[in-house]
């Protein structure tokens, strides 16, 4: 009753999208406000809010709020692909120390990891590899977010025209079909490493076919995605401090309300 944040780590590398779904789930296209580790606003000459997601513009413990919806704070693990071991070590750090925080207020409740299928040459690199056979995070959910989903129909188009199929009578079917198969390559990949992922989620774009989430659009539909969270919520506490925090889906507080 007593605390009034819920508290995400998002990782993952440059140009994952990992703004974007920040700014759909507060149902904002402004940028955060930053805060350093004690409250206080970080000076916008100090840490340009614009670049918030560029490697090495700010630092792990800063804390990002959106206007539209302050019951979440977000932290940002920066270009994750190219962290040095210093930089890899500071965040294990962070993670495992707000892991085991004795007071819910003061911990990570959620860690969001953003793949983007946009580089389906390399989904998975050795900071993936790295994270999940290295980095502990107790009961704190990992979650795989796949970003970039609406690059697929690319792929799907192109193997359409390849096998000279009809483009409007194929695409869908084949664009799911790219998405399955990146989809078990990701959680093949990881589920065998020491730490593995809580869930997987595919996020879509705004030109995909695919039957998923539409991340690229103002005013996004996030059920899902908080559907997501909250089932992997290992504590009560935690999914509940969830649930609070919404303000646009009354059916999924109806929904998990009837769980409990």
């Amino acid at each position: 009753n007593h605390i009034d944040h819920f508290c995400i780590l998002v990782m993952g590398r440059a140009n994952a999208g990992k703004t974007t779904i920040l700014q759909r789930l507060c149902n904002s296209m402004d940028q955060p406000e930053i805060f350093d580790g004690n409250g206080r606003k970080v000076c916008e000459t100090c840490c340009n809010s614009s670049c918030l997601f560029k490697h090495g513009d700010h630092r792990i413990e800063y804390e990002l709020v959106f206007k539209s919806n302050p019951h979440y704070v977000f932290h940002d693990s920066c270009g994750f692909e190219a962290v040095s071991e210093e930089q890899f070590n500071m965040m294990k750090k962070f993670v495992i120390d707000h892991a085991k925080m004795p007071k819910l207020e003061k911990q990570i409740h959620a860690i969001w990891f953003c793949i983007p299928l946009s580089e389906s040459h390399r989904m998975i690199t050795m900071a993936e590899r790295k994270f999940f056979d290295e980095c502990d995070t107790g009961h704190v959910p990992v979650i795989v977010l796949l970003t970039k989903a609406n690059t697929l129909e690319v792929e799907a188009i192109q193997e359409m025209e390849e096998q000279q199929l009809g483009v409007n009578e194929e695409i869908a079917a084949t664009e799911q079909r790219v998405l399955d198969e990146d989809l078990v390559k990701v959680k093949k990949w990881l589920s065998r490493l020491r730490f593995p992922p809580h869930n997987f989620l595919p996020l879509r774009g705004k030109c995909s076919t695919i039957a998923m989430i539409w991340m690229q659009q103002e005013g996004a539909d996030c059920t899902d995605l908080l559907k997501c969270m909250a089932n992997a919520l290992k504590e009560e506490s935690s999914q509940m401090l969830l649930i609070s925090t919404q303000q646009s889906s009354i059916a999924l507080c109806i929904e998990f309300a009837i769980k409990s």
